[in-house]
């Protein structure tokens, strides 16, 4: 009974370890009191508007971290079904130069779906990165993928990935 017990735990952890994989570096140490600014998520993922649904998300992600960045504005006479999101992140850039920051996060969208099948469990890919706002090197860099359980929602597990990734970022 004991052995049966024993595969089964393990069984579990293989299955819910290999639910998710997460890669980055251990980059420096920064301060959460650092001016700190929030630059578009690029979507290559090929669900619409992606992105901007990410960013809602790590803006919150790094409030509870202590990190409140300045957001580059949204611009009301463009529509965001059309902008290319490459051409919206070199806008925000040029904006963030101009500003004060001391560092930057950005990152991308790779994967953002419900998979085909009976389930529909939720699939994300997210990167993120911290910039030097005087030079644009890259400080810092992380990223993680999910995949969820069938009844959860795309945000839920795109939340997950980024408390991971950013819980993997060094604050002061």
């Amino acid at each position: 009974m004991r052995i049966l017990k024993g595969m089964t735990l393990a069984a579990t952890l293989l299955t819910v370890s290999a639910c998710s994989t997460f890669s980055g570096n251990n980059g420096p140490s920064f301060p959460a009191s650092a001016s700190w600014g929030l630059l578009p998520m690029v979507n290559y993922s090929q669900t619409p508007q992606a992105g901007e649904r990410s960013e809602q998300i790590l803006l919150s992600v790094l409030s509870e971290e202590g990190i409140q960045p300045r957001v580059y504005p949204h611009v009301e006479d463009q529509d965001l079904l059309v902008l290319d999101d490459r051409k919206r992140y070199e806008q925000a850039l040029q904006w963030a130069q101009g500003q004060s920051f001391d560092y930057l996060v950005s990152g991308s969208v790779e994967e953002w779906q419900y998979k085909n099948g009976l389930d529909g469990e939720p699939a994300v890919g997210l990167s993120l990165r911290v910039l030097d706002a005087r030079t644009g090197q890259v400080l810092w860099s992380n990223s993680g993928a999910r995949a969820g359980w069938s009844r959860e929602s795309l945000a839920g597990s795109a939340q997950k990935v980024l408390n991971t990734l950013i819980g993997d970022l060094r604050i002061d």
